[in-house]
């Protein structure tokens, strides 16, 4: 019997439609969040320390990311009443660094078949056949995938990242900018590369506007404030 070959969904794609049961009731996705920003994340198991460190954190940010226009959505292979059950348990015993009494309000869907996570490559064999990995899709308002993130079973996500990527995807399409290295809102910002000879020479010769260190590698100010302005709902 040949292996079942399954392509995972790729920047630039759509993301692959589902109808699912989750804690917060039925969702048709990513249908249901258009004109909004989604974390789409799986994680391997319910009632395990390292994802119930992660649930919380989640929980302890929802707020952060509705604010920049974003819906989270948890998916794990457990059944419903499994996830009910561990989410009231978070709630009612679990403290971590600070955070207790916190309240899981996002979907978390179940997967009992694994046909969603299948779907979106969550299931990494050489990892485990029975459990999903750490997967993050970052999914934009018209429903393409933006970004992906992988994590193995053993080791929990870094939640500031995942926000800092989010508030990049949404300056660099707001901007027509690119983000360097560990950019966060208010340092600087890179042009697109010059298409041209007549445009690199008027660029390296912008000294008013543009920090150009080559024709290829031009930055400019762009003002923290104006950024969260724009990627932030008042």
């Amino acid at each position: 019997m040949e292996d079942q070959v399954t392509f995972m969904p790729r920047i630039g794609e759509k993301a692959p439609e589902f109808t699912a049961v989750t804690t917060q009731g039925t969702i048709n996705f990513p249908k249901d969040y258009e004109g909004k920003w989604v974390i789409f994340f799986s994680h391997p198991a319910d009632f395990t320390p390292v994802c119930t460190s992660e649930f919380m954190t989640f929980a302890n940010m929802e707020k952060q990311f509705n604010e920049a226009n974003c819906e989270l959505v948890g998916l794990s292979v457990d059944g419903l009443y499994s996830h009910i059950a561990w989410l009231r348990t978070i709630k009612e015993k679990i403290e971590y660094k600070g955070m207790k009494d916190i309240e899981v309000t996002f979907p978390l869907i179940e997967d009992i078949s694994m046909e969603v996570s299948k779907r979106y490559g969550m299931i990494q064999p050489g990892e485990s056949s029975t459990q999903a990995v750490r997967a993050v899709f970052f999914i934009d308002p018209k429903g393409i995938i933006r970004t992906i993130l992988y994590y193995p079973l053993s080791i929990g996500r870094n939640f500031q990242e995942i926000y800092r990527a989010l508030i990049a995807l949404q300056t660099a399409d707001a901007f027509q900018v690119a983000c360097p290295a560990d950019w966060q809102p208010g340092d600087d910002v890179i042009v697109p590369t010059a298409g041209s000879c007549g445009v690199a020479k008027e660029r390296m010769e912008d000294a008013e506007t543009l920090d150009c260190k080559d024709w290829f590698f031009c930055t400019k100010k762009l003002d923290k404030q104006k950024v969260l302005d724009t990627v932030l709902k008042k």
